[in-house]
């Protein structure tokens, strides 16, 4: 299916392009988009160029010495544990090696089986504490 752009009404005569402007060579106040079409500015109380930020967390950089780190940056969740290890060793690597990327996939799975064992014993060790008293109170009853 063709699409035709042609503005001229059927049957004048006259070819789109031939002196008559088409399309996107229309008149600039006559383009739907015009009340968006504007300069960018900037947003009120907004802070230009954007403060670095500070962090007493671990950020992990990339070794390439002329890679600049972006002016903001997450600090949430900072490494830990096993997976803050394995992150720290993915970032000895350029990111345009696959290891790199490799490492800090395994890395979030680290992270997910942590949590579940950090989940797992805070239930357990309430029970395994009743579990021993249990055992030890039958334990006296039975002498």
């Amino acid at each position: 299916m063709q699409e035709t752009t042609s503005t001229t009404p059927a049957g004048t005569g006259r070819e789109p392009g031939a002196g008559q402007p088409v399309g996107v060579d229309l008149d600039p106040a006559r383009r739907p988009g015009v009340p968006r079409m504007h300069a960018p500015e900037r947003l009120p109380h907004t802070r230009f160029p954007p403060e670095r930020q500070r962090s007493r967390a671990t950020v992990f950089m990339h070794g390439r010495p002329h890679k600049t780190f972006p002016p903001v940056f997450g600090t949430a969740v900072p490494p830990k544990g096993l997976s803050g290890l394995v992150r720290r060793a993915a970032y000895h690597y350029p990111d345009h090696y696959m290891r790199h990327w490799t490492m800090l996939l395994f890395a979030d799975r680290v992270d997910l089986w942590e949590h579940r064992a950090r989940k797992a014993l805070r239930l357990a060790a309430p029970a395994l504490v009743a579990l021993v008293a249990v055992r030890a109170g039958l334990r006296a009853i039975a002498r």
